[in-house]
């Protein structure tokens, strides 16, 4: 009943002026800024306020020293917000796209283990069928990537299935299971060697995956495990380009997942050391925020990653 009530009031109040000021409160912590931002006066921004809290039933922000904080009611509303703002920005790209004779428009979000052969060959399957649709691709990590898939800001995440962080709210669907290797240059002093150990290691420099990623988390605790070990020199990058020309130049040992470098490896241009780790076997995928929140170009593509990664 009070589910309803509230249904009801909102949908004949609410105005879409009135989200824009809470995220913007919550962005900034402050009513006096979010209603500089909104160009109107602070006790105006006030009563917007405590207009959706009477609507909501809620108080959506408690008052600090140092301006406002949002309360739990108030983060989810802002959560929300921000995504009823991205659909809404959505919807106004994909008519931009049909005026301009694009049929729809879908944005990609893309980690490493996804970008040399699986998602490309998902584009060119959605390009040939849907020569029309925009597609954007937005590479980054997991951190960075999925609060924007929340948000609504893109469509899908293709990559490595984040292992607790970030699925209570997705949809995830996994496409293939991966391993992580340890890669040096061809030319690099223990490639080729046999029955190596991590003390063969020691004296190289790394290139590390970002510290805020699982795979680091990993690789830090076995670097523990074997002596408290710490690279004398290392590199932090995700960039497959940088790592594999730093790789082939350089006396470096980097970890990659084995799909992503399989050309690399056929062509002798980077060896895969004999060493096995330990950890690094996990799921690649896709993340969204549900079936029945892709358009038909976000169905289509997602469609296209199934088909493609049973075929490898």
């Amino acid at each position: 009943m009070r589910h309803s009530r509230i249904v009801e009031r909102v949908l004949t109040r609410l105005k879409l002026r009135q989200l824009r000021l809470l995220v913007a409160v919550g962005k900034h912590g402050n009513i006096q800024n979010a209603a500089r931002e909104l160009n109107v006066s602070q006790p105006a921004a006030t009563k917007m306020i405590k207009d959706l809290e009477l609507d909501f039933e809620v108080q959506l922000f408690t008052r600090t020293n140092r301006g406002v904080v949002p309360t739990v009611y108030g983060d989810a509303l802002i959560r929300h917000g921000k995504l009823i703002f991205a659909q809404v920005s959505n919807a106004a790209q994909e008519l931009d796209d049909l005026n301009e004779g694009n049929s729809g428009r879908v944005v990609v979000g893309t980690l490493l283990a996804a970008s040399p052969q699986l998602l490309p060959a998902a584009i060119e399957r959605v390009i040939h069928a849907r020569p029309n649709v925009a597609i954007k691709v937005v590479e980054g990590t997991n951190e960075v990537l999925m609060p924007a898939l929340q948000s609504g800001e893109i469509d899908l995440v293709v990559g490595r299935l984040p292992t607790h962080r970030y699925r209570d709210a997705l949809e995830q669907r996994t496409l293939f299971d991966e391993k992580i290797l340890l890669v040096v240059g061809a030319y690099h002093p223990l490639s080729g060697r046999a029955d190596l150990t991590f003390e063969d290691l020691k004296e190289f420099g790394w290139i590390l995956p970002p510290i805020e990623t699982t795979l680091r988390r990993q690789l830090d605790q076995y670097f523990v495990r074997n002596g408290h070990f710490s690279p004398a020199m290392s590199v932090e990058s995700v960039s497959y380009l940088t790592n594999r020309a730093l790789l082939q130049n350089n006396a470096l040992i980097g970890l990659m997942p084995a799909h992503v470098a399989a050309q690399d490896l056929a062509a002798d241009t980077l060896a895969a050391l004999s060493l096995t780790l330990p950890f690094g076997t996990g799921p690649v995928g896709v993340s969204y925020r549900a079936k029945t929140q892709l358009s038909p170009a976000g169905a289509a593509f997602l469609e296209a990653l199934i088909q493609v990664a049973e075929g490898l």
